[in-house]
């Protein structure tokens, strides 16, 4: 009997780990997620606004149930005191880096800083502030993300043009090293489409028909590269994920290889109760097989940029031409399969 016992319990076990499922969101609220994958774990974060606080897991499934912990508290004043957007956490060259905007409560102020952990372990007590980074020109500057391509450090961030909030483009500069710009920005997209052109006359922050092109991420497939950004006001329901295809053969700073698709990759789905989706970054599932998308969404429209933002995933797939394609953002009942484990 016990044997038979046993056998049961173990039968149902391994239907259980077959049937692994997960719904969005992951959490209750957190705008711009990111993640990475560092000897096993799952290291996460998103905007909280006033500090940077890591998860870590096993499975961003699971990310209701992760360890947590608040790593870095800004000063009560100065340049880099308030309003901490969209930090992003790297592991280059043994060391730990967070990339993150931060102003002094004026957003006209807002630029890019970073923080260094020399720890193995990123729950350490060792993350030391190591300054703003900054191009040339030292513009208004948010929503950094920082990749390697052929042995090269690029930040890729929304910025202004000039000194004045009346449109976010996406530039791109090479690194030094992970802590410091190389020469000078250049500008490789822009707000053109009418799809990324929605504004709000109504809104109180943000002057009318601002057209903003942010949170721009690196997407590598094989041989193709794309930057995958944010488009439209964060504020309206029409926030959602644009693509750009780099048609280049080595220089990621010309402008001139990097094509728009006409299309966006992820926009709202009012019948699946998903509005503006959008502030993504990439993931591979832990056994390396799968590509995910984590995003940002509402789950009422007109919800905005505030709390109501929460993190969302599903997979990746990739078309015939190489390009990636999401589909539409699931509903909130919607069961997903775990990542590959």
């Amino acid at each position: 009997m016990k044997q038979l016992y046993f056998l049961f319990l173990l039968c149902s076990l391994t239907v259980c780990a077959q049937q692994k499922e997960f719904t969005n969101p992951l959490l209750p609220s957190g705008a711009d997620p990111f993640s990475v994958h560092v000897n096993g774990y799952y290291y996460y974060t998103h905007t909280m606004g006033n500090k940077i606080v890591l998860w870590k897991t096993k499975n961003l499934a699971n990310l209701a149930s992760a360890e947590k912990k608040t790593i870095w508290t800004p000063p009560k004043t100065g340049l880099y005191s308030k309003d901490i957007w969209a930090p992003e956490v790297h592991y280059l060259e043994g060391k730990w880096y967070v990339y993150f905007a931060a102003d002094n409560g004026d957003n006209n102020t807002h630029r890019m800083y970073v923080i260094e952990n020399e720890s193995k372990d990123p729950f350490s007590d060792n993350w030391e502030f190591k300054g703003k980074i900054a191009a040339k020109t030292d513009k208004w500057a948010i929503d950094g993300n920082v990749f390697n391509y052929k042995d090269q450090y690029y930040m890729i961030w929304s910025g202004w043009e000039g000194d004045q909030n009346g449109q976010q483009d996406i530039f791109i500069a090479k690194m030094k090293n992970p802590l410091e710009i190389e020469g000078d920005r250049v500008k490789i997209a822009s707000p053109t489409f009418n799809w990324e052109k929605h504004g709000d006359l109504n809104d109180p922050i943000n002057p009318p028909h601002v057209n903003v092109n942010e949170g721009p991420q690196f997407l590598q497939h094989n041989n193709a590269i794309f930057i995958i950004f944010s488009a439209n006001g964060c504020w309206t329901d029409y926030y959602s994920l644009g693509v750009l295809k780099f048609t280049g053969q080595e220089n990621l700073l010309d402008p001139s290889s990097w094509e728009k698709q006409k299309k966006s990759l992820l926009t709202q789905s009012p019948k699946n109760g998903v509005y503006a989706p959008g502030h993504n970054s990439f993931f591979k599932s832990p056994d390396g097989k799968e590509d995910w998308i984590l995003y940002h969404a509402n789950s009422e429209p007109g919800q905005g940029c505030g709390g109501f933002r929460s993190p969302r995933m599903q997979r990746v797939h990739w078309q015939e031409d190489g390009s990636p394609y999401v589909g539409e953002p699931v509903s909130e009942d919607t069961k997903l399969p775990t990542p590959s484990e």
